[in-house]
């Protein structure tokens, strides 16, 4: 018989034969640049040599649609969740921030809460603010996980955008929904637009080969804004990348399909892949 793998758990939590493990999530907040910045953060200790990890959201949403999985990987890691300036419960700068803008916030809240470097799932948008920190503070990444990384350079319009995101609206479920209903109004509408025309505007193409740690690249089959040719395009551009698709999973894998995105998010973790490529 085959000796179980560390995921057949999570294989059987979707049958019901398990109790599902999670980790308990409390708030903390910091100041960063005369910002107060909100973050959702794992209670118990992970671990001993277990990377910590940083859930980056997506436009508009926040952390919240980011704590189903952060709940299922807060036993296996320091789980951390962050609130971007602008949005969520974090204090809202005057103006709406840049991609790079909000990149500097994330590498000055990781230093501030003491992570000298971590791995980084963002979700969406928030796969090019990963991008753009492991290219400008590589210092402060270990590995990256991008699940469903915006935007496909052969969809760089809002026209285009909004049809996928349309289509894929239709394949979320209800509470995904209300979720963004309310989050969206509580960052503003003129932030949500402005930093979606950041988002249309970013080359993420042009980042992805120099990001220089281990990499995982992961789409959900039915997502239409993230298409199965842009995945595969954007992990061979990855120096050390890797692809998982999740079968039947729409966009928001973090929130729609967590079991499943913990199941391939854990071994790439915890993997003995060289941690970084050579620079010379």
């Amino acid at each position: 018989m085959d000796q179980p793998g560390p995921f057949d758990e999570l294989y059987e939590l979707r049958e019901g034969k398990v109790s599902r493990p999670t980790g308990r999530l409390c708030s903390r907040w910091v100041r960063i640049e005369g910002l107060q910045v909100h973050a959702r953060v794992s209670v118990a200790p992970a671990p001993s040599g277990a990377l910590p990890l940083v859930l980056v959201h997506g436009i508009g949403v926040a952390s919240r649609f980011m704590v189903p999985v952060a709940e299922l990987l807060a036993p296996y890691h320091r789980v951390y969740a962050p609130d971007l300036p602008g949005f969520g419960k974090s204090e809202k700068p005057v103006h709406a921030l840049s991609l790079v803008e909000l990149t500097d916030a994330l590498a000055g809240w990781t230093r501030t809460i003491g992570l000298d470097s971590a791995a980084f799932l963002g979700n969406s948008f928030g796969c090019q603010i990963v991008a753009d920190l492991a290219l400008r503070y590589p210092e402060l990444v270990e590995r990256v996980v991008l699940q469903g990384p915006t935007m496909d350079p052969r969809a760089r319009t809002a026209r285009q955008q909004v049809t996928r995101w349309l289509r894929n609206s239709r394949q979320e479920p209800l509470s995904h929904g209300l979720i963004s209903a309310q989050e969206y109004p509580r960052c503003g509408f003129r932030r949500l637009i402005k930093t979606f025309r950041y988002a249309l505007e970013d080359r993420i193409e042009e980042k992805l080969p120099h990001v220089r740690v281990p990499a995982l690249v992961v789409r959900g089959s039915r997502d239409p804004i993230v298409p199965q040719r842009w995945a595969e395009e954007a992990t061979r551009l990855l120096p050390l990348g890797r692809l998982a698709v999740i079968p039947g999973a729409p966009h928001t894998v973090v929130y729609d399909a967590p079991l499943d995105l913990a199941r391939v998010v854990r071994p790439f973790l915890s993997s003995d892949q060289k941690g970084r490529e050579s620079r010379a």
